[in-house]
Order: structure tokens, then sequence, then C-alpha cells
């Protein structure tokens, strides 16, 4: 909890400086970069990873694992968006130690004047993180902190149609997303579950054999993020 508060703060400092600092200039609608609306559903690589029912389940705080990693946003016309991400961090000093993390949350845009995206989230977003190196292997804990896009734009790909490119605060890119639906997949745009007492939900992989077998499944996945990635970046 204390490392997403800090990211609030950061996040939100970060964004009103790059919001100064835009260097993408204000949105503009052509056929060259905004081919189409950014609303509707976007996913990358494989497309396993959507938003919408059968990735997370913000009730029980669950998740559904799909077989690759991605991510998937979510845009409707009335300013409300959603989120779904897989990935794996892998560790330079120890190979085998790779982190994965799957999370989920919803909230209100706002497409700036000068090209970027702020988002909002409700409280009710939520983060799976797996370490087999760690003290605590396994928790589940709340994922609320705000984003800022610094700009976005929309191609048209020749086999696959609208591609969308999103730069992170820093000016980073985000694996690029293709268009799977014109209308939003997305959970109900309204809080998802009673947040007044979030739980933290810990294992360690002392606990039974859920560390090794994680262990071995991470590093499966490891081979098929870096094929997902290789293939989006084409």
């Amino acid at each position: 909890m204390l490392f997403s508060s800090i990211l609030t703060v950061v996040f939100a400092s970060l964004a009103r400086t790059t919001l100064a600092q835009d260097q993408f200039g204000n949105i503009v609608y052509d056929a060259i970069h905004n081919a189409t609306a950014i609303t509707g559903t976007w996913s990358s690589g494989s497309k396993a990873v959507r938003t919408g029912q059968g990735f997370a389940n913000p009730a029980n705080m669950t998740f559904n694992y799909p077989k690759t990693t991605g991510i998937s946003y979510s845009f409707t016309d009335d300013g409300f968006y959603e989120i779904s991400r897989y990935r794996f961090n892998s560790n330079g000093s120890e190979p085998t130690c790779i982190t994965g993390v799957i999370a989920w949350s919803h909230g209100k845009y706002t497409l700036n004047a000068n090209g970027s995206i702020s988002m909002s989230p409700f409280e009710d977003g939520f983060q799976q993180v797996q370490d087999p190196c760690a003290a605590i292997s396994n928790f589940i804990e709340p994922f609320t902190t705000p984003e800022y896009y610094k700009g976005w734009r929309i191609f048209m790909d020749a086999s696959q149609g609208p591609k969308l490119h999103m730069f992170q605060f820093d000016g980073t890119p985000l694996a690029p997303m293709f268009q799977v639906s014109v209308t939003p997949n997305m959970l109900p745009t309204q809080l998802l579950r009673n947040t007044d007492e979030p739980v933290i939900q810990r294992r360690s992989s002392a606990q039974g054999t859920s560390g090794s077998q994680w262990k071995a499944g991470v590093v499966a996945g490891a081979g098929l993020a870096l094929i997902s990635s290789t293939i989006s970046m084409l």
C-alpha cells in the first residue's frame, strides 16, 4: 500500500510536469495520425489479454490467467476506460527470479487538448504479484494509481486494421495494440467492490508447493512473453 501511495504522488507530479512540456502537440484527427476514434477495445501481441468478462473478477479479487502476456485497453465515448495487463519482469542479476504481474483497473479518462490522456481510476482496481525468490512469493493488493499518457496515435495497418500507439508520461511507448472490437468490451463502469476495508492476500512459497509450481510456469511464460513482445514490435 505504501508503494502504491508513493507511485500515486510521483505520477501525479510527473503528469503536471509533462503536461507543460508535452512535445506531441494538439490532437490531429486525420487519416494519418488517427485513422479511427480511440473508442472500442484494443489488445497487443497475440490478443490473448482482453478487457471485459473473463479476465478479472473484482468482487473477489481473482484473475483468469491468459495463455500469453499482453495488455488491453478499452475506451467508451462518454469517458470511461478499463485496462487489463499481464507481464513478466526479468531480473538481470538472478535470471530465474522472474516476477509475474497481472493487473486490472478501470475509471474515467480525459483526452487533453495537448494530445495527452489522463486516467483517474476507481478504487476497486487490483493486481497480483508473484515472485519465486521473494520472502512473500504471491500477494494480491489494491491498484489505484492514476495514469498519464503523453500522447497517442492510431494508424491503419494493412493486414490488421487500426493500430493504437500510446506513450507513457516519459515518452516510452507501450506495445502497439490492435482494435479487436469497435464496441468497448468492459465490466460495468462503476465501483464493483466495497473498498472500505481492502484486504491484501499473501502467501509465502514456504506454504505448500505453489512457489515451485509458479517458478516453472513463469520461466515457460517468459519465453512466450519474449516472443509476444518481438511480434508486437514488428
